[in-house]
This record gives C-alpha cells, structure tokens and sequence, in this order.
C-alpha cells in the first residue's frame, strides 16, 4: 500500500474489544515506526460516551508493567456512522455479527475495505469477554497483538 492505513476497530458496545484493539494496533504501529491512524467504535449505541471497561483499563495497564511498555487507553464509546466507511481505508470487526452489522449500515460510497480482523490471521473472532472475567480481557489483549501484527505484516509489509 503506498499511504498509510487508517484503521477503525469495531465490537458491539467499543467499551471492551474495540478500545483494547485500538490501543494495542497503534502500540504496535508505533513500535514499527508507523504514525497509524487508529479509532474504534460499536455497532450498537449501549455505552456511548462511557469510559472503556475497567477491565479493559486494567488489562493494558497490567500487561504494560508485566511486559516494560506502555499501552495507553483513553476513549469515550462511539457508534459507527456513516462517514467512518469514507474516512478510514480499513474497518476491522471484533466478530461475524458486528461484520454483519457494518454491512447493514455500509453507504454505497464506502471506500473502506471492511472484515473480519481474525481474516489477516486465522479467520477467529475476538469472543466478547464482557460478562467474564479478568482472564477474558487478557486473551482478548494477547489477540489483539497477533492480529496487529498481522495486519501491520499483510497491509504495510513485514517488520524489517
């Protein structure tokens, strides 16, 4: 790809996945080198405006002091719209039913390439760790690092 990507990562209420998605695809961006424009926002309109998940927080937070890098997370829950499928060259699903969702409210002059992030790995969908605990957004966390890479390998070229 001759510019750089602007992605946005998509789960249900972007208080769980999607915030964790974002802030460990612009860690890992950052790490390469990469200036990535990089948002997120839900399908649904449950938690517009709120904080991520504490959990979410916390999860970054503790892989930040356990692996000796900083992971921040700062985000206020947004809905998908409209221009987002104009704006950014890549939406990247947290699952099926938010890609099904995306592709419900798709405008006709979308340009963003829009899938399923597991598709630029093993085609998995990040499970929704929300009514679990602690260990849920752990993996979720641990996911999200191997689907950056992932991307970052297939979209921008592999690490030097």
């Amino acid at each position: 790809m001759s510019s750089t990507p602007s992605v946005l990562v998509v789960c249900l209420g972007n208080i769980c996945r999607s915030p964790i998605g974002e802030a460990v695809l612009k860690h890992v961006a950052k790490e390469r080198g990469l200036d990535l424009t990089v948002d997120s926002a839900g399908t649904s309109n449950y938690h517009i405006g709120e904080d991520p998940d504490d959990r979410s927080v916390a999860v970054c937070r503790q892989s930040a002091s356990r692996l000796q890098f900083e992971v921040p997370i700062k985000h206020a829950a947004r809905q998908v719209k409209a221009d987002d499928f104009r704006r950014f060259t890549h939406i990247l699903a947290a699952d099926e039913a938010n890609l099904r969702g995306l592709e419900r409210v798709r405008p006709r002059d979308a340009t963003a390439d829009v899938r399923l992030w597991g598709a630029y790995l093993d085609n998995k969908p990040i499970p929704d760790p929300y009514y679990g605990g602690v260990k849920g957004f752990e993996e979720v966390y641990h996911q999200c690092v191997k689907l950056s890479n992932a991307f970052l390998d297939e979209v921008v070229g592999k690490e030097a």
